[in-house]
């Protein structure tokens, strides 16, 4: 945690300075989804942006919390599991360690599958943390800029930063899959913006496979 733990220190507006030529670098013509659409801005109710807010701005641990020792060891267990597989990608080890540690934490806190969250990120940005795709999303889970404004606090840079951006996406797919009543193949398609059709959610559910625990 220590890494993880240096980096929140800097203020969202420096890290996007520091990081602004990684950025430039990731605009070229990066095929990040199999379908040309782009996630769509809707109207919220009050309620829904109220909670949605409240839910990216809930402070974080200091240290991860598990509720037993069998929890502890599941996650222990799936880290040695997934880490060998994410290297070629992450090579190092340090860097790798916190963002699968950032990867358990939301997405067991938006109650969605680790390998889900894994595979849509994988298909979203190839594990690319400064991804920008021709529409303007940003980062590991593509997250469109006008969520920087409707739940968070306007500044679409930080959308790069890895718990922000890992937050804003597991909040965004919670959202999307309650809307959908439990059906994941139409809260995939809502994230992507093509909802209805099948080559997105396809793609998801083919990469989850790669990041699914025996």
């Amino acid at each position: 945690m220590a890494a993880c733990e240096a980096k929140d220190r800097w203020s969202r507006r420096r890290w996007t300075v520091a990081m602004a030529g990684a950025a430039a670098a990731s605009v070229a013509a990066w095929p990040l989804r199999p379908a040309a659409a782009s996630q769509l801005e809707e109207p919220l109710a009050d309620s829904v942006r109220h909670a949605l807010r409240a839910a990216v701005e809930f402070a974080d641990p200091l240290e991860p919390e598990f509720a037993s020792t069998e929890a502890r060891m599941a996650y222990l267990r799936w880290l040695t599991q997934i880490s060998p597989r994410l290297a070629r990608r992450k090579p190092d080890l340090n860097e790798r360690v916190e963002f699968l540690q950032t990867v358990w934490y939301e997405s067991r806190r938006a109650g969605l599958d680790e390998s889900l969250v894994l595979g849509l990120i994988q298909v979203e940005s190839g594990f690319r943390q400064f991804a920008i795709s021709v529409v303007g999303a940003r980062g590991y889970m593509q997250i469109m800029p006008f969520w920087a404004r409707l739940i968070g606090d306007g500044d679409v840079g930080g959308l790069f930063h890895l718990k922000t951006n890992l937050r804003f996406g597991c909040v965004i797919m919670r959202h999307y899959l309650d809307r959908e009543r439990g059906d994941l193949f139409m809260a995939l398609g809502r994230y992507n913006g093509s909802r209805g059709r099948s080559p997105y959610p396809n793609a998801v559910f083919a990469a989850q496979r790669r990041w699914q625990i025996g």
